[in-house]
């Protein structure tokens, strides 16, 4: 996990994704937001010799690859587990199931979106504001340590 690297966020609904990039816009954090609409794409992007990302946003329900899949498939990989990049799923709806499997799958976090955008403001700062500040394993040989 790089805390400023990209943000991916995966979500097929423009709308949403509109409201998204609003939000981040308010909340100011500098780092870039990389939206995909399937899971396929983000994993080809995931799977290309960028810079860590910060943290991943996805939705549950997505055409090609839903976020489940995509989780999947990155939990397998070995050097993006390394990197401790935070998968979070931030959804419309879920069902007890939905949760169960992602927690199963090794996601860290599970969120509903908020109906409003006040609400969302208060949700997605405090996602960015515990990661900004949580140990992974990438960031054991820090000296601080």
């Amino acid at each position: 996990m790089n805390i400023d690297g990209e943000i991916i966020i995966i979500e097929d609904d423009e709308e949403d994704r509109n409201v998204l990039e609003y939000v981040f816009e308010k909340l100011g954090y500098s780092n870039r937001r990389a939206y995909f609409e399937d899971g396929a794409s983000a994993l080809a992007y995931l799977e290309a010799p960028y810079p860590e990302p910060f943290l991943i946003l996805s939705d549950i329900d997505l055409p090609y690859m839903d976020g489940a899949d995509l989780n999947t498939q990155l939990s397998t990989d070995t050097e993006i587990r390394r990197t401790g990049i935070p998968y979070l799923y931030l959804t419309n709806g879920s069902t007890h199931k939905h949760v169960i499997d992602a927690y199963s799958k090794l996601a860290q976090g599970f969120f509903i979106k908020p109906n409003s955008p006040k609400e969302l403001i208060s949700t997605l700062k405090a996602i960015i504001d515990y990661w900004l500040v949580c140990a992974i394993p990438s960031e054991s040989q820090r000296s601080a340590w």
